[in-house]
């Protein structure tokens, strides 16, 4: 019987071929564990980078240690309803941990004790919040995929009044970088441009080349090859190792690197091109090969120079080109031309 394929193209699953970014890990944990720098942090980056399953797997390592609930929100949901009721079953595992508090929730209505009046789901919070301080508890909420909307505007100005009362309460949301960027530059969400962000960047050449041949049993120079193509990006990691695992034994061929354009495509890369403005998709097009020349993009799509920064700045935050000098740039992702040429 044919082993399963260890690589996954399931989006926020750790895979059994997952590399950690220890460093970025560790950075979270210890500004949440050993110092009081910060209560909350943000993970950006562009689609397929990895931001959901680096964030699993420090909530993972945080909830392995007894003094820490992590609870998961919805954002399309109302989050400090989700938050209340989340934290209401979490917290109902641990023995003894809500004695003496009998919280209903009745339709989209809940309160404390049945025979008082309803309250509103911070007062639920807050009754459940005093109980975990005094139990030296701490609680991680972890929030995928961030939209700037009314909904993430309400919960994180009462999140910032939790942590003004002293509460035990941390926080780890993702976003594609334009996301994030506009919930910290609200003028009603301050705090929040002052909470630490990490901005996901290729994976680790060494680390991709040795999981190459652990996994596919090629030798140095074929996973050289292989992480070459991927650019780092992990998306593209987990795609290119699914399509070597089909075709273990073969050279990279055309069938190949079509298979990956595909998946590529259908997964990521139709859905960032999307988003992006006709002047952005002009620039982007106009970067056919690495280090191409700033006159040169300017000179295919007539934007004039001074002009230019601004659009390599904003394609630069959301991860789509890199500068490799002075006046040069390259496409970020892996065969992003050869793929959206083709739209």
């Amino acid at each position: 019987m044919r082993s399963q394929n260890p690589f996954t193209l399931t989006f926020g699953k750790k895979p059994d071929s997952f590399i950690s970014r220890y460093e970025n890990t560790s950075k979270v944990i210890d500004t949440f564990c050993n110092t009081s720098l910060s209560q909350t942090y943000l993970i950006e980056g562009v689609r397929g980078s990895g931001k959901t399953v680096l964030m699993t797997s420090i909530a993972n390592e945080l909830q392995s240690d007894r003094e820490w609930i992590v609870i998961d929100l919805n954002p399309s949901l109302p989050l400090l309803d989700d938050m209340a009721r989340r934290l209401n079953d979490s917290c109902r595992l641990i023995p003894n941990a809500l004695k003496g508090i009998n919280i209903s929730f009745a339709g989209t209505g809940m309160g404390i004790d049945q025979n008082e009046a309803l309250h509103d789901s911070i007062s639920v919070i807050k009754s459940i919040l005093d109980v975990m301080k005094k139990k030296k508890k701490k609680i991680l909420i972890t929030i995928d995929e961030v939209m700037h909307n009314d909904n993430m505007r309400i919960f994180a100005s009462q999140f910032q009044i939790f942590i003004r009362e002293d509460y035990p309460l941390y926080l780890i949301m993702t976003g594609l970088a334009e996301n994030v960027h506009s919930i910290q530059n609200d003028p009603a969400l301050t705090f929040l441009l002052r909470s630490p962000k990490l901005n996901l960047g290729p994976l680790s050449t060494l680390q991709i080349n040795r999981k190459y041949r652990e996994i596919l049993g090629v030798d140095e120079e074929r996973a050289k090859e292989l992480s070459s193509i991927t650019k780092g990006y992990a998306f593209a990691f987990q795609a290119l190792g699914a399509v070597c695992w089909e075709h273990r034994g073969k050279m990279v061929t055309e069938k190949i690197l079509e298979n990956l354009d595909e998946m590529l495509d259908d997964y990521v890369y139709r859905k960032i091109w999307s988003t992006l403005t006709e002047k952005e998709k002009e620039i982007l097009l106009s970067i056919t090969h690495d280090d191409t020349k700033t006159s040169e993009i300017c000179e295919k799509t007539g934007i004039r120079p001074n002009s230019y920064s601004k659009y390599r700045s904003n394609l630069i935050e959301k991860g789509l080109i890199t500068s490799t000098g002075h006046g040069y740039n390259t496409l970020s992702l892996p065969r992003f031309y050869e793929v959206v040429k083709m739209y």
